[in-house]
């Protein structure tokens, strides 16, 4: 069984405050994109785990694919499976592609050993791998709120649109950003931005993230004027960064190019 787990980006990422649990209170918009990995899964005699394409640090028990079939393996009693995961998108970069990378492996160990699960069943399990891991269950525009894990669907429409992703090779860790960021002051919801229209988004829709890793890498915030001066409609960080878009109205030239 082969599928191929799709990036992220956030439109608009309002971090209201740390709760007393620890995690904190964000209000966002996730959008899945033509960017993906390959993540292939079958039955085997003993558990392997193979890694291709971009190089992911760290030891293979921390891997969150690896964790993902562990997971259902203790719930479930599953049995040995061979995995393969090809990386595309990179890490640390904001897209959510560990995230991604970790749903699709429940979603397929669902499928392959027809455990019935529910959709929200396995938003559920998700949750327990991470924050994103939830919206990837089904891939449509989302709000997210609480730590990302309360997803609400949103009519939006952006065929037609391009997205132009660059990634300047900084990986900013999610603890550094969440450890320096500016809490949102915004008023008005991510829901209700967007909903403006996508004309209203560059003044209107915000990241928290952006004015710290602004300060400590000016060139994201370089980056994200280029785009503007190119064309886009709307540009940002997406996540907690470090990689950058631009939703353009024409095919912009360069760097990564996705239809929306």
């Amino acid at each position: 069984m082969i599928k191929f787990p799709p990036a992220k980006i956030n439109l608009g990422l309002n971090v209201l405050y740390k709760r007393s649990d620890g995690y904190h209170e964000v209000d966002t918009c996730m959008v899945s994109i033509g960017l993906t990995d390959v993540l292939e899964v079958l039955p085997s005699k003993e558990f392997q785990f193979v890694q291709t394409g971009l190089k992911v640090n760290g030891e293979v028990k921390n891997n969150l694919v690896v964790q993902a079939y562990d997971l259902f393996k203790e719930n479930f009693n599953l049995p040995p499976v061979y995995i393969h995961l090809r990386k595309n998108i990179p890490m640390g970069a904001g897209l959510g592609g560990g995230s991604a990378d970790a749903t699709y492996m429940l979603i397929m160990l669902n499928e392959l050993f027809e455990l019935s699960l529910s959709i929200e069943e396995l938003k559920n399990f998700a949750a327990q791998l991470g924050s994103d891991c939830p919206f990837f269950v089904e891939n449509s525009p989302q709000i997210g709120q609480g730590r990302g894990e309360n997803l609400f669907p949103i009519d939006l429409d952006l065929s037609g649109y391009f997205l132009k992703l660059i990634f300047p090779g900084l990986h900013i860790s999610t603890a550094q950003a969440y450890a320096n960021v500016s809490f949102s002051k915004n008023e008005i919801s991510v829901e209700a931005v967007i909903k403006n229209g996508i004309d209203k988004w560059k003044l209107q829709l915000n990241n928290s993230f952006e004015s710290s890793a602004f300060l400590l890498h000016p060139q994201l915030e370089e980056i994200k004027n280029k785009l503007y001066e190119k064309g886009a409609v709307y540009a940002s960080m997406t996540g907690s960064g470090s990689t950058m878009y631009g939703i353009f109205k024409e095919k912009p030239e360069g760097c990564v190019v996705v239809e929306l």
